[in-house]
């Protein structure tokens, strides 16, 4: 997955942590199911900290929309 980056410290601090939560979960081997999981989490903890910290919100909202979850 690729990395995003944020000029607000606070929101790449908490985009640094989804992500590791996110590794964690689904490590190498992991079913598509517990990827897909893993990423919606991902998302929607990105979309949270993107609200909360005045960021832009588009590139998770569109994550979530290609995972299926309408962009919630």
């Amino acid at each position: 997955m690729a990395k995003v980056y944020s000029e607000n410290a606070t929101h790449r601090a908490n985009l640094d942590a989804a992500e590791n939560t996110r590794q964690q979960s689904a490590p190498a081997g992991s079913t598509q199911a517990v990827c897909k999981a893993a990423d919606i989490v991902y998302g929607r903890s990105g979309l949270a900290s993107a609200i909360a910290n005045n960021c832009a919100t588009n590139v998770f909202v569109s994550m979530l929309r290609e995972l299926g979850t309408g962009g919630q």
